[in-house]
């Protein structure tokens, strides 16, 4: 076997994209496609377990899209990516300012073969590749920063090995943590997942998800009692028992305009 071989697996909940793109990767010598997946619970799976050099993934899949399977992997297990995607302005943009490889559908055989050329170069450059990791998650930010994507009601959240998908329904919080969030259901279960607080509440539904101060997301139906504290700041106290801190400016917001105190 051919040791210099581009291992490469496509993502795409779509049969005949799926095999259309599987057709055009066996006609290159230099490239061995290790395995398909028609969901982004498959392609994370399936990327930990053969570790591809290169992932393609599909931008628009159902539950967990292309960017939320970056988000999912283990950081260890990140291989190069390029999307595939249906023509999209505000993806298009944002993969093109970041320098982040995209392929547009119908798939065309020179345009994925210089995909595949610029992926061979970076894996032989460190720098690159760690370069290239960084470059997505801008990418994602942006487009999800210029889009006004539909609301979501789950969120897939890692738990080891598993891909748990939580009823948005079912958040009591979302906490920023550093450089991940915290979600909190009704039963105190709690999950991490790698997002930005503002990204993720653009795609939450405004009348159920209120701002408690710059890192908490709170949700109004399980909101049980505002108490004051010294200094204008307030503790709200939601239906599962957990208290958190609003804001001065939040507090304001709640008793002008939701809670009406």
């Amino acid at each position: 076997m051919n040791s210099n071989l581009l291992r490469v697996v496509i993502a795409d909940d779509e049969r005949p994209a799926r095999s259309f793109l599987a057709a055009i990767l066996r006609s290159f010598e230099d490239v061995k496609l290790v395995g398909e997946a028609e969901n982004g619970a498959d392609a994370i799976e399936l990327i930990e377990r053969e570790k591809p050099d290169l992932a393609l993934l599909d931008l628009q899949m159902p539950e967990i899209d292309g960017l939320s399977v970056v988000r999912l992997l283990k950081k260890s297990r990140l291989p190069l990516v390029a999307f595939v995607t249906a023509y999209d302005e505000f993806a298009v943009r944002a993969f093109e300012l970041n320098a982040v490889d995209y392929l547009l559908k119908p798939v065309d055989k020179i345009r994925l073969r210089d995909a595949l050329t610029r992926a061979q170069e970076r894996l032989e450059r460190a720098d690159l590749r760690m370069e290239a990791a960084t470059r997505v998650d801008a990418a994602a930010a942006l487009y999800e920063e210029t889009t006004r994507p539909a609301l979501l009601e789950r969120i897939p959240v890692r738990v080891k090995d598993e891909i748990l998908i939580v009823p948005v329904k079912e958040i009591a919080s979302i906490v920023a943590e550093g450089e991940l969030l915290r979600l909190t259901t009704t039963n105190n279960e709690t999950y991490t997942i790698a997002y930005r607080l503002k990204d993720l509440e653009l795609r939450l539904n405004p009348v159920q998800f209120v701002r408690l101060g710059r890192g908490a997301l709170a949700n109004l139906e399980m909101l049980r009692r505002v108490s004051p504290m010294p200094g204008g700041t307030y503790i709200a106290t939601l239906s599962n028992g957990q208290q958190l801190n609003i804001s001065r400016l939040q507090g304001r917001v709640l008793r002008e305009h939701l809670l009406k105190l």
